[in-house]
């Protein structure tokens, strides 16, 4: 049984997708998966890094408020066509030598997030493209198998850039987990930390049957440009804090037809990247996410002039 969360660890301050009891990654995801994980609050500092909890509502704010602070309060302009953000992108390829994702992966996985991004799949164009800069080969058996657990030493040796560049580290993670990444408000904190890691098996062509079309890879980006969960806070305000995208009182589970948990309020965004469904089901980012998105990457990522 396969299921996703989002939840953080203490040193990096993260955000996970992670994979539920039952099946693990190795085996087939079941379509009628149930998603859910247990939400538990942040460790005391000094912790060891390998208890994940969930980011609450008040550092959330004040990612919100930082980026309304920085941008002076400026509301965003009318969106027809966009202009169009290029990220630099950097892959890290981990593998113990044995294992790993092929080189003949990442242009699939590069082109996936571009259509994504692009509203070739559904939904709008967020006007952000990504620019493979370079690709990084590592044969670490521990970083491979225990990316958490090692990234500290990992990302300062192989992440390239600044703010601006999206560094994207895949390994193999363990049974809990399909991804991970930094929100954008972090990086001051620790940039050195800065980036989205996701397994291997995610990637176009992955062996994992529910989730190999690369989404997880759209899904941890879209947390690293700052966006939250659709089903943030459930029914209550203020959700995700983006208009556009109903409230929904649980992450979605498999690929329903429709779903509609806070009645009056909009169906649920079943199809949003930024949701759990399997990646059949996920084809779309809202107007709003993607002014969300550029408003973050402004505020938080923009290159020093």
């Amino acid at each position: 049984m396969v299921r996703r969360t989002v939840a953080v660890s203490l040193a990096s301050v993260v955000s996970f997708v992670c994979l539920g009891t039952g099946g693990g990654l190795s085996g087939p995801a079941r379509a009628d998966g149930a998603r859910s994980c247990d939400r538990t609050r942040a460790p005391e500092s000094g912790t060891h890094r390998d208890e994940p909890y969930t980011p609450d509502a008040d550092d959330a704010a004040r990612m919100l408020a930082g980026m309304r602070r920085r941008l002076g309060h400026a509301p965003a302009p009318p969106r027809r066509e966009p202009a169009t953000t290029t990220v630099p992108l950097w892959v890290h390829v981990i593998t113990d030598g044995r294992e790993g994702v092929p080189d003949t992966a990442i242009g699939p996985q590069v082109e996936t997030l571009n259509a994504a991004y692009g509203g070739r799949l559904g939904g709008v164009d967020t006007g952000i493209r990504f620019e493979l800069r370079g690709v990084t080969h590592t044969d670490n058996p521990v970083w491979f198998r225990k990316p958490l657990l090692s990234e500290t030493a990992m990302k300062q040796r192989l992440r390239r850039g600044g703010p601006e560049t999206l560094n994207l580290y895949i390994a193999q993670l363990g049974e809990l987990v399909l991804g991970y990444a930094t929100y954008p408000h972090w990086y001051t904190g620790r940039p050195s930390n800065d980036g989205v890691v996701i397994d291997w098996r995610s990637l176009p062509g992955g062996s994992l049957r529910d989730f190999s079309k690369g989404y997880t890879a759209v899904h941890e980006i879209g947390h690293w440009f700052g966006l939250l969960h659709t089903f943030e806070n459930g029914c209550s305000p203020p959700g995700d804090s983006i208009d556009d995208t109903p409230p929904e009182a649980t992450p979605t589970q498999g690929c329903p037809v429709r779903k509609d948990t806070c009645p009056d309020l909009g169906e649920d965004p079943i199809h949003n990247f930024m949701d759990y469904a399997h990646d059949r089901c996920m084809s779309q980012f809202t107007a709003g996410q993607a002014v969300r998105m550029r408003n973050m990457w402004t505020a938080y990522r923009t290159p020093a002039v």
